[in-house]
């Protein structure tokens, strides 16, 4: 991984009309993304996306991505340094954060850092991929840590689920940009280990940190800092996604989620600001 690297910067803008076609396509039940009041937190991603794939290529070893048999998407973790204005100028530079061996995989970090028309600081994003089969040695700084302790299953606020209908996949690419084959291609999923297209990892992540504003910030998207989670199993479509959310303390709240039997989302992440 070239450490110290960076590629940028990547121009961008969540206008009111992203902005609301991102809440219709992941069936955000708050009115105020509806409106294009606010912008849902985790909606930031529809900007990095061209930014991933050529980051992909300039900071990370062509060795590990040569000799992967595949990659999946591990751990996605947003801080968002202030809410997101509806039709502002944005700008996003990707570094080289770090990569550590795990088992027989390689686990490679890109921070991505999005500021304003002001050089302000507006979100940051670390977007972990795990590269399946592939060696790497261990660089650069730890991702934030986001994990929750067992005790905070003692204190559950609450349980939703929410239907993945077929269609939301390709809702959800129009809007982020996303085509990957293996969410709409039976043979492109079989050949990544699974028996039918899936759900997306970002809108899986879309959907359970909206039904934990809905539990806890009274649908209020403006409230959240952070939203982190780690990806174990795709999202099956024709499925209910089910969310269990946790109090950890001080604005903090932990949530897991399940589909399909299958675990999809775990050590899931909310913070809040204590007010609107």
């Amino acid at each position: 991984m070239l450490m110290g690297g960076r590629v940028g910067p990547f121009e961008g803008c969540l206008d009111a009309d992203l902005s609301q076609r991102y809440a219709a396509a992941t069936r955000d039940p708050s009115p105020l993304t509806h409106a294009g009041a606010a912008v849902s937190p985790v909606a930031i991603v529809t900007q990095i996306w061209d930014a991933q794939n050529e980051a992909r290529r300039e900071l990370v070893s062509p060795e590990v991505q040569q000799s992967a048999t595949g990659g999946v998407h591990g751990e996605h973790d947003i801080v968002l340094h202030r809410p997101i204005i509806p039709g502002e100028r944005l700008r996003t530079w990707v570094h080289a954060h770090g990569a550590r061996p795990a088992g027989r995989n390689a686990l490679t970090t890109l921070r991505y850092v999005t500021i304003d028309a002001d050089e302000e600081l507006v979100a940051e994003q670390w977007w972990t991929t795990v590269y399946l089969g592939a060696s790497c040695e261990r660089v650069g700084d730890a991702t934030p840590d986001h994990t929750f302790h067992d005790e905070a299953r003692s204190r559950l606020v609450g349980t939703s689920s929410v239907f993945v209908d077929a269609d939301m996949p390709r809702r959800y690419a129009e809007v982020s940009g996303d085509w990957s084959p293996h969410h709409f291609d039976v043979a492109a999923a079989q050949r990544s280990g699974f028996a039918q297209p899936f759900l997306h990892g970002l809108c899986t992540m879309a959907l359970c940190a909206q039904e934990v504003v809905s539990m806890v910030a009274e649908g209020d998207p403006s409230r959240v800092r952070r939203v982190a989670v780690r990806f174990a199993s795709p999202t099956m479509l024709g499925e209910d996604l089910a969310v269990r959310v946790f109090d950890a303390g001080a604005d903090r709240f932990a949530f897991e989620a399940h589909c399909a039997a299958a675990t999809v989302i775990t050590h899931g992440r909310v913070e809040l600001t204590s007010d609107g």
